[in-house]
């Protein structure tokens, strides 16, 4: 089977977009941009998180009530949340109401707060998980990498939840850190252009 289907505009994509309507403009404008916004990383982490067990074209479907009930992932609001209000989420059938997820999210929340204060930003931190040229795969030939396993072993130690190998490789998929869109992918190549004039934070050269 090919890798690749032809958007409506007859350009190829990479193939698992065309599994729902809403995943084209989520796959073109999102998927692999690099992303240095600590609230965007936060909720993505997050939002993979919310995923495990489920499908993305659930979590998409919810995601602006998730951005609503978490305060656009604003860590520092969420860690003050209570247990009050892990109650009334669990009542919200707007997102997923899985008491261990929602927990989670508070807790990673205070351990942001803390990660943010040490290194500087998310971002920051993030982005040295960064895979080396000549460490990638072929695009979407992988569930995990290096790079995913010692950032999900990082977190973990620092006390994050819901962040095993394979969510986080595909938050680092999704917010740039990888592009792996396709070889043929009309998306690969503006993707690349991004990650060429984006200043990783943190960084000043390999």
């Amino acid at each position: 089977m090919s890798v690749t289907f032809s958007g409506p505009d007859g350009q190829p994509r990479c193939r698992w977009c065309a599994a729902a309507p809403e995943f084209l403009a989520y796959h073109d404008q999102e998927w692999g941009f690099p992303v240095d916004d600590d609230f965007r990383l936060f909720e993505k982490l997050c939002l993979e998180g919310f995923q495990s067990g489920l499908s993305w074209r659930t979590i998409l479907a919810k995601r602006e009530n998730f951005r609503a009930v978490f305060h656009g992932f604003d860590y520092n609001r969420i860690a003050r949340f209570s247990q009050e209000d892990v109650a009334r989420l669990l009542q919200d059938a707007g997102i997923v109401r899985h008491r261990g997820k929602i927990e989670a999210v508070i807790n990673n929340a205070r351990c942001a707060i803390e990660l943010a204060s040490r290194e500087g930003s998310l971002a920051a931190y993030f982005w040295q998980f960064e895979p080396k040229p000549g460490e990638l795969t072929a695009p979407q030939t992988a569930s995990t990498s290096a790079g995913s396993i010692a950032l999900s072993k990082a977190l973990k130690k620092q006390g994050w939840k819901f962040v095993g190998p394979t969510t986080v490789y595909a938050f680092m998929q999704a917010m740039g850190l990888i592009n792996d869109h396709v070889e043929d992918c009309i998306v690969r190549s503006a993707v690349d252009d991004s990650r060429r004039r984006f200043h990783v934070p943190g960084r000043e050269s390999w």
